[in-house]
């Protein structure tokens, strides 16, 4: 188990700011794990798991308390038949490759979320009409306390647009299974090459980012509210309404979390005044 002190968050997290936390800990087992949380239990410590960080900002200052990251030990993947297990740490990327080569289909529309695989649950991560719910079988997940893991259906998890319900459960997800399709190598490699050319045309893929940062209100797309509200490019700091996507918020250059989270308030009163919309964000910020 690896320990980093006064750790920097931003350099853990994909959009490049943010705060610190007294210290980071790195699990490699389950064991490790079950440990680590019976302490932090026992002291009524704070915590927070941290997947890649794709989809997370830290506020500036310091986190007052233990950011989890697993390790190593939870990136693992195993098949058996058409049912794929794996490790919360591996990025959905390498699990929809991986599936792609054994000819298994039905991670395509996701494979380009970069997340880890039990992040990508944790919010019922989706693109281009695919989500997890789609292909998830079940997950195993251990509570908050250290007790023995178990595993969950798919029925349990209560996955809806964007949530589910270890965001409110005190479960900490170690893998996950995925039911997926035989199907032609060549034929999962065109989707997958599809979607990443779609992606890559539409999406600021070169600058820092939380990927799309608002959720999609109900008959709306955000991105299209916030252009029509004439805010593409607008910046506070270093924090910039991306000019190609402007449902991405991205970080020009020297970016603070405050920068993020006051261009976040700004264009959520500005679509609410001229559109009557709440925009709701779909990246979790940690006060």
């Amino acid at each position: 188990m690896r320990i980093i002190k006064k750790c920097n968050l931003a350099e853990y997290t994909s959009f490049k700011a943010g705060g610190s936390c007294k210290r980071l800990v790195i699990p490699e087992s389950e064991l490790e794990l079950s440990e680590l949380l019976s302490e932090i239990s026992r002291d009524g410590q704070n915590h927070i798991l941290l997947g890649n960080g794709s989809n997370t900002l830290f506020a500036d200052g310091i986190y007052d308390g233990t950011v989890i990251k697993l390790g190593e030990g939870f990136n693992k993947i195993s098949v058996s038949g058409c049912v794929l297990k794996a490790g919360s740490a591996t990025l959905l990327s390498k699990v929809a490759r991986e599936a792609m080569n054994l000819g298994l289909s039905g991670l395509e529309q996701i494979s380009g979320i970069p997340g880890s695989i039990g992040g990508a649950l944790f919010m019922n991560a989706g693109a281009y009409g695919g989500e997890m719910s789609h292909v998830v079988k079940r997950a195993y997940v251990m509570k908050c306390d250290g007790g023995k893991p178990y595993w969950l259906s798919k029925d349990e998890m209560e996955l809806g647009y964007r949530t589910s319900r270890f965001k409110h459960s005190q479960e900490i997800i170690l893998a996950v299974e995925f039911q997926l399709e035989e199907k032609s190598k060549l034929d999962i490699k065109s989707l997958m090459d599809e979607y990443t050319e779609r992606r890559n045309s539409k999406q600021p893929l070169n600058l820092p980012s939380c990927g799309s940062f608002f959720k999609r209100p109900e008959g709306y797309f955000a991105g299209s509210l916030i252009q029509d509200c004439g805010l593409a490019g607008y910046s506070i700091g270093g924090a910039q309404v991306s000019e190609k996507h402007c449902g991405f918020l991205v970080n020009k250059g020297g970016a603070t979390a405050t920068d993020v989270i006051e261009l976040k308030n700004l264009v959520q009163k500005t679509v609410k005044e001229k559109f009557g919309v709440d925009l709701e964000p779909e990246v979790r910020i940690i006060i």
